[in-house]
């Protein structure tokens, strides 16, 4: 039974993932579309007020569904209110009512609605048994799936017009909307409020250690996101089709190994992947800014997947393994403020250090705040996993 539910749970995190990667390649001209000008700066704020509504409603969702002791009826509201915002940005471009300040609103309301189906997707596989990071892996292929093909996928959407990754973006929430209905609700029964995310630091402080690398992680996805999506198109002369194919150089095998490497997490403990694993990643981002052709560039890619696949689920796991069964939600909520405020920064941060440093400089501070953050966690993980192989859950 778990099975069957961990694929449609991996499913919606799957489907906001590739509708949020639809957009990237050819932002600039959906932005031309709703209104905008065509500059970085207006297509960086239509990517980023979605991360804000992340930042500011993952936490949100979690708790009401900790409260509630349900996760289903809040997971299809945020399918529904995505779908909902998304119909209303086609309409905005139809209609001719409205201009790129209502889209930038109708986007931040899609981002509200949306991370609560994504997040409490995930708490919903923190849930089931099977092993941690077995179910975690199942969230991390689900995520690399979605971004692997989102990118790629929402380039040749935009063949058909600057709206096609907006259209297909509709329809996919609502049929998750209609999938998630039918899954059981097995959310344990809880009661909370809002504080209960800062209230579960300070009784958990260990918890601020997956957070930090949750943050550095989607650092480094926001920033392939744009800067990279600049990068290439820019150095190599790239089109929005084959810029989403270099992307998915590395998001390919991101969800490809996330579930093998989730259950090696189960096996030989978390504390080696996320360790060894954020090392190389850091490095491999490095050497992708160094790259003189893009065929090597686009095997840098391939090793920073891989790298990070390794990383991903295990340090979800670890935040499974510390957060009591009613407060996963709540627990869950911060990983996705801390990795929502990442990608964010690597939006906004790898934007402006690109604009005024160069590409290569901005590549380098990626990098080196992924590895920054093992020299600085590395005591405190030690220290919260004293048997660094300790083996975790069971296989299923």
């Amino acid at each position: 039974m778990s099975r069957s539910e961990r694929v449609r749970l991996a499913g919606v995190v799957f489907v906001v993932l590739f509708t949020q990667l639809l957009v990237y390649p050819g932002v600039d001209e959906l932005v031309a579309a709703l209104g905008g000008d065509t500059t970085i700066d207006a297509s960086t704020a239509f990517l980023a007020v979605q991360l804000v509504a992340f930042v500011l409603f993952s936490a949100v969702w979690g708790v009401l569904s900790d409260r509630a002791g349900r996760r289903i009826p809040f997971i299809v509201a945020g399918a529904l209110g995505g779908a909902v915002a998304y119909l209303a940005l086609l309409a905005v471009v139809v209609t001719g009512i409205g201009d790129f300040r209502t889209a930038l609103a109708l986007r931040f309301l899609e981002g509200s609605f949306t991370i609560g189906a994504f997040s409490l997707s995930i708490t919903m596989l923190m849930d089931l048994d099977g092993g941690h990071g077995r179910n975690m892996g199942a969230a991390g292929i689900a995520i690399g799936a979605g971004a692997a093909l989102g990118a790629p996928v929402g380039g040749q959407l935009y063949s058909f017009g600057p709206l096609g990754p907006i259209v297909v973006s509709a329809a996919l929430l609502l049929a998750v909307a209609v999938v998630m209905a039918t899954v059981p609700d097995r959310a344990p029964a809880a009661r909370g409020g809002l504080g209960r995310v800062l209230d579960g630091v300070r009784a958990t402080p260990e918890l601020l250690v997956p957070y930090a690398f949750g943050f550095a992680d989607r650092f480094t996805a926001g920033f392939f996101g744009l800067v990279g999506t600049l990068y290439f198109r820019q150095t190599f002369d790239l089109d929005p089709a084959a810029t989403g194919l270099v992307l998915a150089c590395f998001f390919a095998p991101f969800a490809l190994l996330q579930y093998p490497l989730g259950v090696l997490s189960d096996r030989v403990g978390r504390v080696v992947p996320i360790v060894a694993g954020s090392v190389g990643y850091g490095a491999a981002i490095v050497g992708v800014g160094l790259a003189p052709t893009v065929e090597l560039a686009a095997a840098g890619m391939v090793l920073v997947g891989v790298l990070g696949a390794l990383v991903a689920p295990a340090t979800m796991a670890l935040v499974t393994d510390m957060a009591a069964a009613d407060e996963r939600g709540a627990a869950m909520g911060g990983f996705n403020i801390f990795g929502s405020l990442g990608f964010l920064g690597g939006i906004l941060g790898g934007g402006t250090i690109a604009s005024a440093y160069g590409f290569f400089a901005a590549f380098a501070v990626a990098g080196a705040l992924e590895m920054g953050i093992v020299l600085l966690a590395l005591p405190v993980l030690l220290r919260v996993v004293p048997d660094p192989t300790a083996t975790f859950g069971s296989p299923e």
